[in-house]
């Protein structure tokens, strides 16, 4: 007979309140059992007293062979009474099947957005360089007959200038 150390509800619907029991495997989960070793009370802060059991009692049927389920053996591991190795499934977070392939497609889609950017961008760059080395060409050309130009206005303004004031400053002392 194959015991198993487990969780048999009770309390009212949305009001859970656990055995913790040993029955036989093929026993329903809230059906016969062979003893009650203590209560799991979810509804209780983790930091109270939520889950009670007799250590004792736990230890005389763990030697008779019953196995812990997985929430029993996380009690168990608790309390320092056995040691519950951690599960490890690394595929488990993983997307499945079909949104692999959509993220696959996806992935495709922009490094060839990105390929196409890439090779657009140098494409221009080449024309405006190519543009600007002409427009600069001609430029440099006009530019030195547009600074000669001000420099030339600039001159006769200044001169202006001095004749005002030497008007302005007559015409005060007359």
């Amino acid at each position: 007979m194959s015991l198993k150390i487990r969780l048999a509800r009770g309390g009212s619907k949305k009001r859970p309140h656990y055995s913790i029991v040993v029955a036989d495997v093929r026993s329903p989960r809230d059906g016969r059992f062979i003893e009650k070793l203590g209560t799991y009370d979810p509804l209780l802060p983790k930091d109270g007293e939520r889950v009670k059991f007799d250590a004792d009692r736990v230890q005389h049927w763990l030697g008779h062979g019953a196995r812990p389920t997985d929430r029993v053996l996380r009690f168990l591991d608790a309390a320092g009474i056995l040691k519950r190795e951690p599960r490890n499934n690394p595929t488990k977070a993983l997307p499945g099947k079909k949104a692999q392939e959509r993220l696959d497609e996806k992935k495709a889609k922009e490094e060839e957005a990105a390929a196409a950017e890439a090779e657009a961008p140098a494409e221009e760059v080449a024309e405006e360089v190519a543009e600007a080395t002409e427009a600069a060409a001609p430029a440099e050309e006009a530019a030195p007959a547009e600074e000669a130009a001000p420099a030339e206005e600039a001159a006769p303004a200044e001169d202006a200038a001095p004749a005002e004031e030497s008007e302005t400053e007559e015409a005060k002392a007359g």
